[in-house]
């Protein structure tokens, strides 16, 4: 099994966004590394500058890049923006959007877990249509990924490791209204928010996080004593979204987990030490509430 790098979700700086993949280049134990903006399009320009950058200087350290389309379009301009993204030569695009698989229909391009795919005819349908990489949402449970997996084996099936969760999208900004502005004039204060802002029950419990105009999950996504079950059922890849941990250690545990070094067990216990500002969540690939966490032989 791969692993695959996701996109930043969060808005880093500018210079950070571009350390953090320059050291993922050299030392992360990753096969794919997908960049761009996938949540607002206010953030596209901030890092357009470094993107050639970071694009070769990943490549030049041995990584397959996929180039990320944003997850909503919903103005022309941005329209306009995925289409100009999809005709770039010499790159393989991950679609974000429905929008950007009509732009990338009949060349080859990849799926991103924003894109709903539940069933085998869905993702039979995308691969006729030139997907030959498929990260699957990450609500799905096994039962269904296998199925799936088994349904396009042309295309490289993977699912959604490590990181919180997206879960939904929305064109209004509520991390402007939380701290009194607009979204037209947001100042990026979700910069503020390296892993989004929390969101509480009345009773104070944590349970949400918003990234500006997106929604993630309080608990962080932790597939990592079920990704050996998972390879053998025919899942291709794993997919660690970045948090403002240490990745690279991230990572190096997880390939530990897949080449046999670390047990399974060993291996969550030495994530929840790299990031412990979240519990660690696998419910919906057991079937169970997506937030709820099932250990190894549950």
């Amino acid at each position: 099994m791969e692993l695959t790098l996701g996109p930043v979700l969060f808005y880093w700086r500018p210079e950070v966004w571009r350390d953090f993949h320059f050291r993922i280049a050299d030392e992360a134990p990753v096969e794919t590394v997908v960049v761009g903006e996938t949540v607002c399009a206010k953030r596209l320009p901030s890092h357009a500058a470094h993107l050639p950058l970071v694009v070769e200087r990943l490549q030049r350290g041995g990584k397959r890049v996929l180039l990320a389309s944003l997850a909503l379009v919903a103005q022309e301009r941005e329209r306009q923006e995925t289409a100009a993204l999809a005709r770039t030569e010499g790159a393989l695009v991950e679609a974000s959007d429905v929008t950007a698989v009509a732009h990338l229909a009949g060349r080859p391009h990849a799926i991103g877990p924003t894109v709903n795919v539940y069933n085998e005819a869905t993702a039979a349908w995308l691969a006729g249509r030139g997907a030959v990489r498929l990260c699957l949402p990450p609500e799905l449970p096994a039962e269904s990924v296998a199925r799936i997996a088994a349904a396009v084996p042309a295309v490289a099936v993977e699912v959604f490791g490590f990181g919180r969760v997206p879960l939904a999208i929305a064109t209004r900004c509520y991390h402007a209204r939380a701290n009194g502005l607009h979204k037209v004039s947001c100042r990026f204060v979700c910069a503020d928010d390296a892993d989004g802002l929390a969101v509480d029950t009345l009773d104070g419990q944590h349970f949400l996080a918003v990234n500006g105009v997106q929604t993630l999950s309080h608990a962080c996504a932790n597939l990592v004593e079920d990704i050996g079950g998972l390879a053998a059922r025919g899942v291709a890849a794993c997919r660690l979204s970045p948090q403002s941990c240490d990745m690279v250690a991230v990572a190096r545990t997880f390939r530990a987990v897949l080449d046999g070094r670390m047990a399974a067990a060993e291996g969550r216990a030495a994530l929840a030490a790299l990031f412990p500002q979240a519990p660690f969540a696998n419910g919906f690939l057991h079937g169970q509430a997506g937030a709820g966490y099932a250990a190894a032989g549950a």
